[in-house]
């Protein structure tokens, strides 16, 4: 499927992108201004100013995949947006490339560009996006660890053409997904995977006070994190300082 080809559903506001999507069919695209109750993972909330930045979601077809597959979702979506951002920033960023935090953030010079947040929906699995494209100033509680399209190029985006570059990479990489898995994927995800080698704490909930910690072996094929030797599922990952005397890998 192609992004000109895909239906494009447009609201001023909404109580969520997501549960918009839940009546909609594989390849359908909703996309609001402003959502009254637009959420990250953990349940954090996701603010965006109106006509600055995209949020949106997209109905994939997930029918016949394992839970397992399904999981990965989060992975492959991810992929796409960290490929459209390459192409709408067409070198900008030279030697700042965009990464891949896992399990769900975009991050270009360790400042978060884009978040997503993956619902399995019977057959279908929805995809919600949250790019920031022209957005300059953000609340002082974000302002160090949030970025933009705009900021990272200096100049103003189209947000249309920055949505039909995502569409275009999600539904690429959707295809294969579904022909292979994200095992086909983990390769080009490797590259860009922000957390392996550091030494980070992976945090079940926001209130868990026994986070896995210990040296990131990267996202494995199978999609989970490779954290202190033991195979984390789903988690929050944090970096934290490396203590003296110890070895990245």
């Amino acid at each position: 499927m192609k992004a000109d080809t895909c239906a494009i559903h447009r609201k001023e506001t909404t109580e969520s992108t997501n549960a918009d999507a839940r009546a909609g069919r594989p390849g359908e695209v909703f996309i609001a201004e402003f959502q009254t109750a637009g959420r990250g993972r953990l349940d954090h909330r996701w603010l965006a100013p109106p006509r600055m930045n995209l949020t949106f979601s997209v109905v994939l077809d997930a029918a016949g995949r394992p839970l397992a597959d399904v999981a990965t979702m989060p992975l492959v979506a991810g992929l796409a947006v960290v490929r459209a951002v390459r192409r709408l920033l067409q070198g900008a960023c030279t030697g700042d490339a965009p990464e891949l935090k896992w399990p769900n953030d975009v991050l270009v010079k360790g400042r978060k560009l884009a978040g997503l947040l993956c619902e399995l929906n019977g057959e279908n699995v929805i995809v919600g996006i949250g790019l920031n494209v022209n957005q300059t100033v953000f609340d002082p509680e974000l302002a160090a660890r949030a970025t933009s399209l705009a900021l990272l190029a200096g100049r103003p985006f189209d947000r249309d053409a920055a949505l039909y570059a995502v569409l275009d990479e999600l539904f690429a990489v959707h295809e294969i997904w579904q022909a292979s898995g994200f095992a086909a994927l983990h390769r080009e995800f490797a590259a860009i995977d922000h957390l392996s080698g550091r030494m980070v704490a992976v945090m079940q909930t926001d209130s868990d006070d026994s986070p896995v910690s210990g040296i990131c072996g990267g996202v494995q094929p199978d999609g989970t994190l490779l954290v202190g030797g033991e195979r984390i599922f789903a988690g929050e990952a944090h970096v934290v300082p490396i203590r003296e005397g110890m070895v990245s890998i």
